[in-house]
């Protein structure tokens, strides 16, 4: 039986790079920059659906942790949703806090009551206090969600069922209701993918690595060729995440990208306030509006929310500990 909750580090490259490649797209998305060229107006606005891959590997890390402890009834829940509101909720809230104080408003007011109790995942519409924390949204209510999950995925028969009725969920969401990725029944079919990957994972050492990793290729060229379709986006998320799990060491797994990766949901949710203040003080435009610009913005952009993520959160560890200690 394979240790439950084994590390991969070649996952963490994965974050890494989705990561990183989210910051490149926002960046890109809330500049004005005179670039042309097809790296610019078509492959750094596709970083988008990076948030997909995330939405596949959080599935998946869950089920590492979690899947056999829920079936087995070895988990109590109180310390499963305290666990979870303890790793996310004090880094977003400052974030939260910083958000209305900079940008004050009665709206800013109420958007930042509705996010610091991580329950804005179950609003019918996106928020623009800390706007790319629909993700932690959309995450919450799948960790509100995921015993149901494990039941879904309790057998392999079933799982494969849901999945399917996962995508046809996922296309009537979107084609008959106007859901987006923020809605969880709409993205369902990524964590129940992340499940049936964990689900699969002992038999990695049967697969072609070299046919993996062709296919993966192949279905990203779709992607480019075609027009954006959100299963070939979740076909990449999946191949992507089989590739890491197939493939132990490499340029994916060094000390590096296990750095950015313990740090990548919090550099997730803070690149945008850091680039705000980059905005203010108009640094964002000191050398044009070209390539040189864009880079040295994203530089800044990532720079100072690798500080910030990393600083905010020794610290928040370091006062967990210290009450930990009082035993408070």
């Amino acid at each position: 039986m394979e240790k439950e909750n084994k590390h991969y580090g070649t996952i963490d490259g994965l974050r890494t790079i989705a990561a990183f490649g989210i910051v490149i797209m926002h960046i890109r998305a809330n500049t004005n920059y005179i670039i042309s060229g097809y790296l610019y107006n078509k492959v750094i606005p596709s970083f988008t659906n990076f948030v997909f891959l995330f939405m596949v590997i959080s599935a998946f890390g869950m089920y590492s942790g979690y899947y056999e402890k829920f079936l087995n009834n070895k988990i109590v829940l109180s310390d499963f949703y305290k666990k979870r509101f303890k790793k996310v909720l004090p880094f977003f809230s400052i974030l939260v806090i910083l958000d209305v104080l900079l940008f004050p408003s009665v709206e800013s007011f109420y958007e930042g009551f509705c996010d610091l109790t991580l329950m804005f995942g179950f609003l019918p519409k996106f928020l623009s206090v800390i706007g790319v924390g629909w993700f932690l949204g959309l995450i919450f209510i799948f960790y509100i969600s995921f015993p149901f999950f494990v039941f879904l995925l309790e057998t392999k028969k079933r799982a494969w069922i849901v999945f399917a009725l996962s995508l046809i969920y996922n296309y009537i969401s979107y084609n008959f209701f106007d859901l987006g990725r923020n809605n969880i029944l709409y993205s369902a079919c990524f964590f129940i993918a992340g499940g049936l990957i964990y689900l699969y994972r002992q038999k990695r050492l049967n697969y072609n690595k070299n046919l993996i990793f062709f296919i993966t290729v192949i279905i990203i060229i779709a992607y480019y060729v075609f027009d954006e379709n959100v299963y070939i986006c979740l076909s990449i998320a999946c191949m992507l995440l089989i590739c890491a799990i197939l493939k132990q060491g490499g340029i994916l797994e060094n000390k590096i990208t296990k750095f950015f990766s313990s740090i990548s949901l919090e550099i997730y949710l803070s690149h945008m306030l850091i680039f705000r203040v980059i905005e203010k003080l108009k640094l964002n435009i000191i050398l044009g509006n070209g390539w040189v610009q864009f880079l040295l913005t994203l530089t800044m952009v990532i720079c100072g929310t690798t500080i910030f993520s990393y600083i905010v959160k020794r610290i928040i560890d370091y006062m967990f500990k210290t009450l930990e200690k009082l035993k408070i």
